[in-house]
């Protein structure tokens, strides 16, 4: 049930699993086409007349879900089209991005810090992973709801950056200064690469300052999902001060 990359592209919609991410989805704007519940009650959820309420028995459900846990509630969402230049930002925007991410954990699990420090967008360039992933949805706890996700190249999200005049500061090993010496008070975009192979060229010849975040143990790397809540919450922790 529209689990496949391939099948969301062609028929517009994603699969919404719980009641709490199919609340959150609602309230952010998205449309469900379809609800699908063993037994809940669906009378306090704001669905348009529109929606399709299927009721179904347990061992239905457990076969269209994909969690193995789920709550008895699912969503077929509409997939909204968002576009680089569709992006409203405020004066002084705090945006992440991710180059060519591979797991639809991490992906989630930084839109989840993401929406809880309060960034203002979220970009995902060149990712091998649909957007609109299960684990995508499941892993950001419903914050993939809370902010903007655009899906886009590299080279669209640098112009728009460049255009825009915000700053962008990479996470790189090479020619880096700590990024508790960075200025994140100004409009700035926080880029961050793959733990296997880092950013690629393109966002190194294009960045304003290249940050580390400086280890003492013996490990030489850390999460994706970690390294953002770190240099974003120096970012929001500036701001505030």
């Amino acid at each position: 049930m529209q689990q496949k990359a391939k099948l969301r592209k062609q028929e517009g919609v994603f699969v919404v699993e719980g009641r709490r991410e199919v609340e959150r989805a609602l309230l952010s704007g998205f449309i469900a086409e379809e609800i699908w519940s063993v037994s809940e009650d669906l009378s306090n959820l704001r669905l348009p007349e529109s929606t399709l309420k299927i009721s179904c028995n347990q061992a239905v459900f457990d076969k269209i879900t994909y969690r193995e846990s789920a709550a008895d509630i699912l969503a077929i969402i509409k997939i909204k089209s968002q576009s680089v230049e569709d992006l409203e930002l405020p004066q002084n925007p705090l945006i992440v991005v991710l180059e060519a991410m591979e797991k639809p954990g991490n992906i989630g699990a930084v839109l989840r810090t993401c929406n809880a420090l309060g960034a203002d967008a979220v970009f995902l360039c060149d990712s091998v992973v649909d957007l609109y992933n299960p684990n995508v949805i499941r892993n950001s706890l419903g914050g993939f709801f809370g902010i903007p996700v655009i899906s886009t190249s590299s080279e669209d999200v640098i112009s728009f950056l460049k255009k825009h005049n915000i700053e962008i500061v990479t996470t790189h090993l090479e020619a880096s200064i700590d990024y508790l010496k960075v200025d994140f008070r100004k409009p700035t975009a926080i880029v961050l690469g793959t733990e296997a192979t880092g950013l690629t060229d393109l966002w190194v010849k294009n960045t304003s300052q290249n940050v580390i975040i400086e280890m003492g143990g013996v490990v030489d790397s850390l999460n994706i999902s970690v390294a953002a809540a770190i240099v974003l919450s120096e970012a929001v922790r500036q701001r505030k001060s």
